[in-house]
C-alpha cells in the first residue's frame, strides 16, 4: 500500500509540560506515542515536496521518529538544539585515540560526515554554498562611511557604570539602488552593533531617535560630536576586531594509518594526488620579495620554505601552510617549524593519503597536539571514481556553520569541490572567533580600545557646544566662525578619510574587493518578475494557485502573469487582511472602515468561470458573507496550512473568537463539489478573553486538539490554551520602544517552536521546559514582515530584504529596493516594489553593470512610480531547483504549487517589494601570468 504524503497530515508531535512563569500555568498531556505515525507524514517548516512511500519505507521513518521523540536533543550553547542542527550538521561525540606512548587523548567534536537518517526526507537536493557575513555586507564603515562625510558622536550610557560609547551615522545610497537610508553603527565595550533607518529628507533623525533604535535611553549626557578627523582611523581599528579579512589554513599531509602529529609533520613529501590537490587550492607562489597577504610567513630570507599556496576568494586573500612545503629537520622529529605556523592556525586540511574508500580515515583531531586548532577538514581522494570525499570536525564550542555537507560528501566536479571546501573554511574560521577563547579576548581588547578613545576624545568634544546642536547630515558653520572654516574642516575630513581608504585598498586589505575565484552562479534568492506596471501599492494579499488576490485603495484585484488586473471587489469594500484558504475553497476576507471590522466569507469559485470575470462585487454583496460576531473585529488569523482542520480566531478588541470548520481537508478535497457552505461552515467554539487589546496572533497545532494561541501585546507575547483560555506568559520584552512584528510556528526536535519577532530582533523560544538554551538574531534592518524559508529566514522592511541562515542567523545577502513590501509567501515569495525598468536587467545588462566606475548619485527622494510584482519560487530557496530564469522574463507555464508553506506574519499584512542587487562579474586571476585582471563592483574604488 502506498501513502501520499500530500494528502495525509495529521497533528504534530508536542512534548512535555509548559515552563512556570507569573501568569497561571496549565500542563499539557505527556502524548509522545500518540501521534508518532502522523508525525511522520507532517510536513513541517523545514520544507520538502511531496512523496509517496510505501509501508516498509513508513515504518522505517515511523520508527526514527520514536527513537527520536525519547532521545534527549543537544544542549551544547553553541549548537542550534534539535533534529535539524544535528541531521545537516552533525553531532557533538566524544572522540578517543591513542598517542605513541599509550596516553589517550579525548575531546568532544561536532563530526560532519555528511549522512542522513534514513528517515529524513526534508533535506534540500543541494547545500546552498554562501560566505556568511560576508566583508562586503558587515564591514560597514569602511564601506559606507570612510571617504565619505559622516558624522561621529562619543557619550556615556550610564553614570553609575561610565560605560562608554562612540556612534557613527551616514547617509547613503551606495549600492542601494538610489534608495538613501541611515547606516548607524554603535560601538560599545560589549560589542558592535548595527542599524539601517529609512531616510526622509522631510524629517531630519536626531541622535536620541538614532540611539532609541539601540534602545540606549538612559544616557549620562547627550553624546558630543567628534570633529577631529583622525578618528577616523581610531574607528577603523575598532572595526578590525570583528576578524581579519585575509585568512590563513593549515594543510597536512597524512599517510593512512597515521595517527599522531609527529608522524604527518615528518613527511617529507605528498604524493602526486596530493600535489594536484595542492594546485586545486591555489597558485604556487615563491615566498622571497612576496608582496600580497604572507599569512606570518618569511618573505625575506625563506626561513619558512621557498614556496608556499596562495589564492582569492571572494575578496578574501588565502595563505596555506602546507606542512610538505615548511622547512623540515632531519634532526628535530617534532618539527617545531612546521607545528608553529599550523599549529596555530584555527583551521587545518587533513590530507588523508591512500585511504580506503570504503572506510573512514583514522584522522582523529585528538591526534593534533594543538590547543588552538578548531576546526579540521579531512580530505581523502578516492582514486577508483576519481571523486573527492570530506569530513569535517569543530571543536563543540564552534557555533554551527555552513554550508551542510551533502549527502553523501563526494564531490565529483572539482571546481564546485573547490567552491565548497573554501566557503566551508571561511564560513568556519569566521564561526570559531565567536568561540569563548576568542570572543573573550576580542571583548578585552575592544573595552580597552574604546576606554582609552573615550578619555582621549571626550574632552575634546566639549569644546565645540554650537556644532554639537546640528542634525545629522547638515553641514551648519560655526556661529563663531565663518563657512569658509567650516568648509576647510569638512575637506580635511573627507582628504583623511579617502586617503586611509587608498591606502586599504593597495594593501590588499579592502573588506569589499570582490576579486574571486569562486564560480559563477545564480543565487537562489533572486526574483522573478510576476507583474510588470501594477498601478496601486497592495495593502495585503494571498496567492490562489498560480494566481495573487490582492487588495489595495482602488479595489480588490486577481493578478495573473501575462493578464490585466481583474477587479473582483471594489472600493467601497476596504479590505484589510484576506487569506485563500484552498484546501477548503475558501476566501477569508477582514474589511475595516473606522471601528466597523467585519469578516467575510466567500468560496473561490463565485470567482471562477466566465460568468464571474467582469462581475465586480460592492458593499451590498457582503451582506449574505458576513459573521455575524466579528462586527468590530480588527484582526484575525487562520491555522497554518496542512492541518486536518482549518481553524480561525478573531479578536474583537479583548476577546477573542474561536471557530473551526466543520469540515476535514480530506472531506474537502473529497466531496468538494458538495462543499458549498460559507459563513454557515465555520463553527463557533468558545470565547475567550485576553487582558488587552491583541496586536498580533498565531495559531499553534498540537497533538490530538492540544492547540494554542500565541497573543502578541505591546511589549509581550503570551500563550492561551484554547480549550480553557489558561494563559502563561510566554516572553516579556524589556524596553522603551516595542514594535511587535511577528510571531511564527516553526518545529525543531519534532516539538513546537515560536520565532518571536519585534524591533530589530527575532528570539526562538521553546514552549517546553528543556528551552534553557535561546537564540536571537539581530537584523540590520526593522523588520515589517519574516519569512520562513528553509534554509533561510528572510526579514522584509521597506527598502530591504535581509536574508540569514536559519541555523545561526548568519547574514548571506541583503536586497535593497524601493517601496519594498511583502505579499504573501504561502507557496512562493510574493512581494513588491516600485523598482524602475533600470532594476530589471538581463543577466548581460548586470554584468555591464559591475564595471562601472561611476560614483553613485547624490540620495534623493525616488520618484512615484508604477509597481511590480516579483516572485521568489522557494523550491530555489531550498535548493530543488536552479532559478535560471532571467528578472525581465515571467514564466511561460504555470509553476507547480510548492508544498514547502512557510510561515508568514506581519503586523501589517501589506508592503512593497523591490529588485535585487546585480551581481558582479567573478574574474580568477591567474597568477602564472604577468598580468592579472581585477574586476571589482561600482562602490569598490570610488570615494
Amino acid at each position: 500500500m502506498d501513502f501520499d504524503c500530500s494528502l495525509l497530515c495529521g497533528p504534530r508531535l508536542r512534548s512535555k509540560s509548559m515552563s512556570s512563569c507569573k501568569r497561571p500555568n496549565y500542563k499539557r498531556p505527556v502524548s509522545i506515542e500518540k501521534g508518532l505515525r502522523e508525525q511522520v507524514l507532517r510536513m513541517d517548516f523545514l520544507g520538502h515536496r511531496p512523496r509517496t512511500y510505501t509501508q516498509p519505507a513508513l515504518n522505517t521513518l515511523y520508527e526514527g521518529h520514536r527513537r527520536r521523540a525519547y532521545s534527549s536533543p543537544a544542549s551544547d550553547l553553541a549548537a542550534r538544539r534539535g533534529v535539524f542542527s544535528r541531521r545537516h550538521y552533525g553531532s557533538v561525540e566524544l572522540l578517543c585515540s591513542c598517542d605513541n606512548d599509550g596516553v589517550e587523548n579525548a575531546g568532544r567534536f561536532r563530526v560532519e560526515t555528511g549522512d542522513r537518517e534514513v528517515e529524513d526526507f526534508s533535506s534540500p537536493l543541494n547545500s546552498p554554498v554562501h560566505l556568511e557575513n560576508p566583508e562586503s555586507q558587515t564591514r560597514w564603515y569602511f564601506r559606507y562611511f570612510l571617504g565619505k562625510m559622516h558624522q561621529n558622536y562619543v557619550g556615556t550610557i550610564d553614570s553609575s557604570s561610565k560605560d562608554p560609547f562612540f556612534l557613527s551615522v551616514v547617509v547613503t545610497d551606495a549600492n542601494n539602488h538610489n534608495v538613501p537610508q541611515y547606516r548607524a553603527i554603535l560601538w560599545r565595550t560589549t560589542g558592535t552593533q548595527k542599524i539601517c533607518l529609512p531616510y526622509n529628507p522631510n524629517k531630519p533623525n536626531t541622535v536620541k531617535a538614532i540611539l532609541s533604535h539601540f534602545d540606549l535611553h538612559k544616557l549620562d549626557k547627550g553624546p558630543k560630536e567628534i570633529f577631529n578627523p583622525e578618528i577616523q582611523k581610531e574607528l577603523l581599528v575598532l572595526e578590525e576586531q570583528e576578524g581579519s579579512v585575509n585568512f590563513k589554513f593549515g594543510v597536512v599531509y597524512c599517510k593512512d594509518g597515521q595517527s599522531s602529529d609527529d608522524d604527518m609533520y615528518n613527511n617529507e613529501i605528498g604524493s602526486p594526488e596530493f600535489q594536484r590537490f595542492l594546485n586545486l587550492l591555489g597558485d604556487r607562489v615563491p615566498l622571497k620579495g612576496w608582496e600580497q597577504f604572507r599569512g606570518g610567513l618569511d618573505v625575506k630570507t625563506n626561513s619558512t620554505g621557498e614556496e608556499s599556496i596562495y589564492t582569492v576568494y571572494e575578496g578574501h586573500e588565502v595563505m596555506f601552510h602546507v606542512s610538505t612545503m615548511l622547512p623540515f629537520s632531519d634532526s628535530n622529529k617534532q618539527q617545531v617549524e612546521r607545528k608553529r605556523h599550523i599549529g596555530n592556525d584555527i583551521v587545518n586540511i587533513i590530507y588523508v593519503d591512500e585511504c580506503d574508500s570504503n572506510k573512514m580515515p583514522s584522522f582523529r583531531p585528538s591526534s593534533m597536539k594543538t590547543q588552538f586548532t578548531h576546526i579540521f577538514a579531512v580530505v581523502t581522494f578516492d582514486k577508483d571514481n576519481g571523486v573527492y570525499k570530506l569530513i569535517v570536525y569543530s571543536e563543540e564550542t564552534v557555533p554551527l556553520f555552513g554550508p551542510p555537507l551533502p549527502s553523501p560528501p563526494v564531490f565529483e566536479d572539482f571546481d564546485e569541490f573547490r567552491d565548497f571546501l573554501l566557503v566551508k573554511l571561511l564560513n568556519g574560521e569566521k564561526a570559531a572567533f565567536n568561540t569563548p577563547v576568542f570572543a573573550q579576548k576580542r571583548h578585552r581588547t575592544l573595552e580597552m580600545l574604546i576606554r582609552n578613545l573615550h578619555e582621549e576624545y571626550l574632552p575634546e568634544s566639549s569644546k565645540n557646544n554650537m556644532l554639537n546642536r546640528r542634525a545629522f547630515s547638515d553641514v551648519i558653520p560655526d556661529v563663531h566662525s565663518s563657512r569658509r572654516k567650516e568648509e576647510a574642516r569638512c575637506a580635511e575630513f573627507l582628504r583623511i578619510g579617502q586617503a586611509l581608504k587608498l591606502k586599504i585598498i593597495l594593501k590588499g586589505d579592502a573588506p569589499t574587493s570582490m576579486i574571486t575565484t569562486g564560480l559563477l552562479r545564480r543565487e537562489p534568492w533572486e526574483p522573478q518578475c510576476f507583474h510588470h506596471g501594477f498601478p496601486y501599492s497592495i495593502i495585503c494579499g494571498d496567492s490562489w494557485g498560480d494566481k495573487l488576490i490582492v487588495a489595495t485603495e482602488a479595489g480588490t484585484f486577481v493578478i495573473e502573469e501575462d493578464l490585466p488586473p481583474r477587479l473582483i471587489f471594489d472600493k467601497t469594500i476596504p479590505i484589510k487582511q484576506l487569506t485563500v484558504a484552498e484546501p477548503y475553497g475558501l476566501l477569508i476576507i477582514r474589511s475595516e472602515k473606522g471601528r466597523e471590522g467585519r469578516i467575510n466569507v466567500f468560496r473561490l469559485t463565485e470567482f471562477e468561470g466566465e460568468q464571474n470575470d467582469n462581475l465586480v462585487r460592492t458593499k451590498a454583496d457582503c451582506k449574505d458573507h458576513k459573521m455575524e460576531r466579528s462586527k468590530g473585529c480588527h484582526l484575525y488569523a487562520v491555522s497554518r496550512p496542512g492541518g486536518s482542520h482549518l481553524r480561525l480566531i478573531i479578536a474583537v478588541g479583548k476577546k477573542l473568537l474561536l471557530y473551526t470548520w466543520k469540515h476535514s481537508a480530506a472531506w474537502a478535497a473529497w466531496c468538494h463539489s458538495t462543499d458549498t457552505d460559507t459563513v454557515d461552515g465555520f463553527q463557533f467554539i468558545r470565547e475567550l478573553q485576553a487582558f488587552e487589546q491583541p496586536q498580533l496572533i498565531t495559531l499553534i497545532d498540537g497533538s490530538h486538539g492540544d492547540n494554542q494561541i500565541c497573543v502578541g501585546y505591546k511589549s509581550q507575547y503570551d500563550l492561551v490554551n484554547e480549550k480553557n483560555g489558561d494563559t502563561l506568559q510566554l516572553y516579556n520584552i524589556e524596553a522603551n520602544r516595542v514594535n511587535m512584528v511577528s510571531s511564527i510556528d516553526i518545529y525543531e526536535d519534532d516539538e513546537a517552536e515560536l520565532l518571536l519577532t519585534y524591533n530589530h530582533i527575532s528570539h526562538f523560544q521553546k514552549l517546553t521546559e528543556e528551552s534553557s538554551q535561546e537564540l536571537d538574531f539581530h537584523w540590520n534592518s526593522e523588520p515589517q514582515a519574516m519569512v520562513c524559508a528553509f534554509p533561510y529566514i528572510m526579514a522584509f522592511t521597506p527598502d530591504t530584504i535581509e536574508i540569514r541562515l536559519i541555523i545561526n542567523g548568519n547574514l548571506v545577502h541583503t536586497m535593497t529596493m524601493p517601496d519594498l513590501g511583502l505579499i504573501t509567501s504561502k507557496c512562493d515569495v510574493y512581494f513588491i516594489s516600485s523598482a524602475h525598468d533600470m532594476y530589471i536587467h538581463s543577466p548581460t545588462e548586470r554584468c555591464k553593470d559591475a564595471y562601472s566606475f561611476s560614483p553613485p548619485p547624490s540620495p534623493s527622494v525616488h520618484a512615484a512610480s508604477p509597481f511590480n510584482i516579483y516572485k521568489i519560487p522557494l523550491l530555489c530557496l531550498a535548493g530543488q531547483i536552479t532559478n535560471d530564469k532571467p528578472l525581465h522574463d515571467s514564466p511561460t507555464t504555470p509553476q507547480p504549487q510548492s508544498m514547502l508553506s512557510p510561515l508568514v506574519m506581519s503586523q501589517s499584512p501589506g508592503y512593497g517589494t523591490k529588485s535585487p542587487l546585480s551581481k558582479g562579474i567573478k574574474v580568477a586571476p591567474s597568477l602564472n601570468n604577468t598580468s592579472t585582471e581585477v574586476v571589482s563592483d561600482t562602490q569598490h574604488f570610488t570615494f
